[in-house]
């Protein structure tokens, strides 16, 4: 499952919205500026959106156009010397606390989406003209008036340093957006729908073709975007409020409108990339200790648990559905921090941002689902994960939800439970035997010493042994699991005092091979 893929597959432009919302085109003078490529004010508020959503699932869907051939099948190298010009900035002398930069399309971002500023009610879409961007040497500039549209947009703020500006967030390619905190390196993605992931009919790729994006008060802390979703079997509406800060916050409010029924959809939807680390190294010849952009699936119950999945790169594709009821969050994290953990200069894996979904409201019945697929490059992100509400959204009904993600280092709820901060696999006692260690890191009772509960539902646990750890400062569990005659295992382990819970929930599925 490759992230180039995901976006190859969900290229097009479906063409713009009703007069109602739409901007009318604008005069593309050499040297244009932003003021100059807006198009005509016309009302723009979240009610008429939600009208013209419903009113494009009454209608057919139509399969949107390609960006030119030309820059289509541009090379990487190419497409990424593709810059927006520095003096283009919107809001760049306006102290507004943000500003925006437009992304070109080509390669693989070949869906031309409209963007638009707002504005005290009013909605101006922004043209596309060359004189955004500097294009490289080997890259001929379109045509004057040649329309490309946009591929999305970036978003940054002020700092560290003063007068300099960074980075936060990118909406780009299919619903696909990224966001990272100060100091950080992008990493996983977040999707706004994920439509029949897994299944044998193959997945269904919605995109946003349409983008508002508020303009932010002066000195403002957060700013509003809205975008428009349309795929074959649904349209919806998004706002997202974004707050950088220690945590990139991104509030998330979705409303769909299924033009047929929905009966896998997942909801705050997170895809990220898992190679190996010390529970598969022996498969991977490979100089670093590890190479993942996530290392495992972080679950908040609603009854209150707290279970951390350590990510696996199987040999054959794995499902795995973890059903609850009003989920308090779930999210993949980056447990790794240090360097040495990676040994990588370039991708800096110890620099990617973990991203955690919480829910707002009660979501009902239903599965956080992890998809874990074969990999063997780091180029391509192979797990997913989301909520997948248990009942279907009917066609013709109007479904909606709120969550908030958090994307940072780390997770942001606090417990008095240990995590697993390491999980490593190796070669057992004897020949059918696995050995795997786990370190618990936390704060736990004086003088307690904390009891294993080791538990698989295929082999045999064999020699279970709690030790102090103080270099994790807690306190490391390891058992050897038997797997004669076993292809397949869950197991599970956590630490308690005899009677109450010491750490979070561990749990991983072991595979043969």
């Amino acid at each position: 499952m490759n992230r180039r893929e995901f976006l190859l597959s969900s290229a097009g432009f479906a063409g713009g919205l009703s007069a109602t919302l739409g901007g009318l085109s604008a005069a593309r003078a050499a040297g244009a500026t932003i003021d100059s490529l807006l198009g005509q004010p016309q009302p723009f508020s979240r009610t008429l959106l939600l009208e013209e959503a419903k009113k494009l699932a009454a209608a057919a869907y139509v399969e949107p156009p390609q960006v030119a051939e030309r820059f289509a099948n541009l090379p990487f190298e190419q497409y990424r010397d593709i810059r927006f010009r520095n003096d283009k900035y919107l809001w760049a002398t306006e102290n507004r606390g943000f500003q925006a930069s437009l992304l070109h399309t080509g390669f693989i971002y070949r869906q031309m989406t409209d963007v638009y500023l707002v504005a005290d009610g009013q909605a101006r879409k922004i043209a596309f003209s060359r004189d955004l961007f500097d294009y490289p040497q080997s890259v001929k500039p379109p045509d004057d008036k040649q329309d490309l549209g946009f591929s999305g947009f970036k978003l940054r703020r002020p700092g560290p340093a003063p007068d300099t500006w960074t980075e936060f967030v990118a909406f780009q390619g299919a619903t696909f957006f990224r966001a990272i905190a100060q100091g950080q390196m992008y990493g996983l993605s977040a999707r706004g729908l994920a439509i029949n992931v897994g299944e044998a009919g193959g997945e269904e790729f919605p995109t946003f073709e349409h983008f508002w994006i508020e303009t932010p008060e002066p000195n403002a802390s957060s700013v509003v975007v809205h975008a428009l979703l349309n795929s074959r079997s649904t349209t919806g509406v998004y706002r997202f409020t974004l707050r950088p800060d220690t945590f990139t916050t991104i509030d998330v409010e979705l409303s769909l409108f299924p033009r047929e029924d929905l009966t896998h959809v997942g909801l705050g939807a997170l895809t990220s990339m898992f190679l190996y680390d010390a529970t598969s190294r022996v498969r991977f010849d490979d100089f670093r200790p590890a190479v993942h952009g996530s290392d495992g699936l972080a679950v908040l119950t609603g009854g209150g648990e707290l279970i951390w999945r350590p990510l696996a790169n199987p040999k054959t594709l794995q499902i795995s559905a973890f059903g609850d009821l009003n989920p308090h969050g779930f999210g993949l994290l980056q447990r790794h921090r240090n360097f040495d953990d990676f040994s990588d200069l370039d991708a800096r894996y110890d620099l990617k941002p973990s991203c955690w979904v919480e829910p707002i409201g009660d979501w009902g019945q239903g599965a956080i689902e992890l998809i874990e697929i074969p990999s063997d490059s780091e180029i391509h992100d192979n797990i997913l994960c989301n909520w997948r509400p248990q009942a279907k959204l009917p066609a013709g009904q109007n479904f909606s939800a709120t969550y908030r993600m958090h994307w940072g280092a780390g997770r942001p709820i606090t417990s008095d439970l240990a995590i697993a901060v390491n999980t490593a696999i190796g070669q057992g006692s004897q020949q059918t035997f696995r050995k795997v260690v786990i370190d618990f890191a936390g704060t736990f009772p004086a003088g307690v010493e904390p009891k294993a509960d080791v538990s698989a539902s295929a082999g045999k646990i064999q020699s279970v042994v709690v030790k102090a750890n103080p270099i994790a400062k807690g306190f490391r569990v390891s058992f050897e699991l038997d797997t004669k005659n076993t292809t397949l295992s869950e197991l599970r382990a956590i630490l308690t005092d005899g009677n109450k819970r010491l750490s979070e929930t561990w749990l991983y599925r072991w595979t043969a091979g």
